[in-house]
């Protein structure tokens, strides 16, 4: 076994001769790259190291989040050199295949599904997300348009972003599917006139929605809803939907499409901002289970593909997947600063948990397979739109 680990250390330093971590065992020993490692990781029992060996990524999360692997130094830096490696190359054997299926039974996203998936992770409390997110709750990529923008900042330029590419007009109507905690609404109805209704299936943020929607005055002009996508009715000049899709399910993926479809007038902008990858690869086990159950994260190709079939006309694709590298860090940053707050709402494998969450989705943008993608699109072809993007880009921000 510790002959194994050996042989990953040398895997590690030939993908990265720069690599600097450690591995040490239950009785002391310690592998290592270099003499002064920036992150080492330390294996509580043989029995855990070779479960890190069998299972990889999945075990390597399940004994972090417990306690069983401690990790002194860089966590960035070890989940980083793990995907150098490809460190989540582990074949399921038929029991774990078994456990998967059972894991997806239970969490398609179904309308009494959706629900539950959606609770299990959106609905501890406003004041836990409060600790890390800005002060509109954008719990989605921000939009950085320098070095210097703070995170408050940044996710008011990712809603003005959006509004400009929707060319949102006073008085138009907008959908907001997934709207979270409300921000982009909001914003667009004080920024740009504009009417509109949101819709969510956390509790949490239908209330915290609808109380700051009072608080400012815009009962008039906007609405959330406890509903699902799946029962809204209407039309609407202008159709938002900002990382909701990752929930919706592979399966689900043309009922989506098609209730947008009938929501937006013919000739409507839409913009679907999505988190996603280049090319079909397998899914994260550990996300799906103790994280986000239910979701799926799809590739471009087959967004684009099933946007076609419905009809809709492609105008734009816009990878933020820097930006989104740059939120979690910002995130992360505040969840530290936060963390004894956390211990005294949740236990240490939550605080653990959460803490891998957030760094691991950073580094996965970073240096892995995940994109987020804005995709602009109208609902049939409309030629009144601008020729160019310079409505996107002007400088002059509201």
């Amino acid at each position: 076994m510790k002959r194994s680990i050996k042989n990953l250390t040398e895997m590690i330093r030939q993908a990265d001769p720069n690599a600097s971590i450690a591995f040490e065992f239950w009785d002391g020993e310690t592998l290592s790259t270099d003499e002064a490692p920036k992150v080492t990781l330390r294996f509580d029992s043989e029995e855990i190291a070779r479960d890190f060996l069998a299972r990889k990524w999945l075990a390597f999360a399940e004994a972090y989040t417990s306690g069983q692997i401690e990790i002194s130094g860089d966590l960035c830096e070890a989940l980083r050199l793990g995907l150098a490696v490809d460190f989540d190359d582990a074949r399921p054997n038929l029991r774990q295949k078994l456990e998967f299926l059972h894991t997806y039974l239970k969490t398609r996203n179904t309308r009494s599904n959706a629900v539950k998936n959606v609770s299990y992770h959106y609905d501890h409390s406003d004041d836990f997300y409060a600790l890390y997110l800005d002060k509109t709750m954008a719990y989605s990529c921000a939009y950085f348009r320098n070095g210097r923008d703070s995170l408050d900042r940044a996710q008011l330029n990712k809603y003005e972003h959006i509004c400009r590419k929707l060319l949102l007009q006073s008085g138009e109507k907008l959908v907001d599917i997934g709207c979270g905690w409300g921000g982009m609404l909001i914003y667009a109805a004080q920024t740009y006139g504009v009417k509109g209704t949101g819709c969510t299936i956390s509790r949490n943020q239908y209330e915290h929605a609808n109380n700051r929607i009072r608080q400012l005055g815009l009962q008039k002009q906007i609405e959330v809803v406890f509903e699902d996508y799946r029962n809204l009715k209407g039309k609407f000049d202008k159709f938002v939907s900002i990382g909701m899709f990752e929930h919706v399910g592979r399966e689900f993926i043309p009922q989506f499409m098609e209730k947008s479809r009938s929501l937006l007038h013919h000739g409507g902008l839409g913009l679907l901002h999505t988190i996603g990858k280049d090319a079909e690869s397998p899914g994260d086990p550990w996300i799906k289970t103790y994280i986000f159950p239910g979701s799926y994260i799809p590739n471009l190709g087959e967004i684009v593909a099933c946007m076609g079939r419905m009809g809709f006309s492609i105008l734009d694709i816009e990878n933020l997947r820097i930006h989104y590298a740059r939120t979690l860090e910002i995130w992360a940053e505040n969840y530290e600063q936060n963390v004894e707050k956390v211990r005294q709402m949740y236990d240490e494998p939550f605080v653990r948990m959460w803490r891998l969450y957030l760094n691991a989705c950073s580094v996965g943008f970073k240096y892995g397979e995940s994109r987020i993608y804005q995709i602009l699109f109208s609902n049939g072809l409309n030629n009144y739109l601008p020729a160019t993007r310079e409505h996107c880009y002007k400088t002059t921000c509201n």
